[in-house]
């Protein structure tokens, strides 16, 4: 069964800000990979089929799937990269607590994927506006 990883996301407050910092810093063959500090003791759980779940102020708007975990370094230097799906998947807005690092997600706490050709393109300020007063 697939496992997730929740993580904030720090410099952007939108979806559209993380595809644009994304453009601004990559190669166009470069894959795109997560650094963070520790590796997951459940990495492997990860890989086979896990999602990276991002929270925008305070709201998961969006998911990449996970596609490697590796440690690169040894001893204090050592570091986690995560690489990337390239594809950003709008999720239903749903609240988080802010929290440090990052934490595993359970698949039965994942919020579900938005479907476009339903909804259409909900911008993240009133789709965060209409989950608050609960007609989201």
């Amino acid at each position: 069964m697939a496992l997730h990883m929740i993580k904030l996301v720090v410099g952007a407050a939108t979806i559209e800000d993380l595809l644009a910092w994304r453009a601004a810093h990559a190669g166009a063959a470069e894959p795109w990979i997560l650094r963070t500090r520790m590796t997951p003791k459940r990495g492997a759980e990860m890989v086979d089929g896990g999602s990276i779940y991002r929270v925008f102020k305070g709201v998961i708007l969006c998911r990449q799937r996970i596609l490697a975990v590796n440690t690169v370094g040894e001893g204090v230097t050592a570091r986690c990269e995560i690489t990337l799906d390239e594809q950003v998947v709008r999720v239903a807005p749903t609240p988080r607590r802010a929290f440090q690092g990052w934490r595993y997600l359970e698949p039965k706490d994942a919020p579900p994927d938005l479907d476009e050709a339903a909804f259409g393109e909900v911008p993240d300020e009133l789709a965060r506006q209409l989950r608050e007063v609960g007609a989201w």
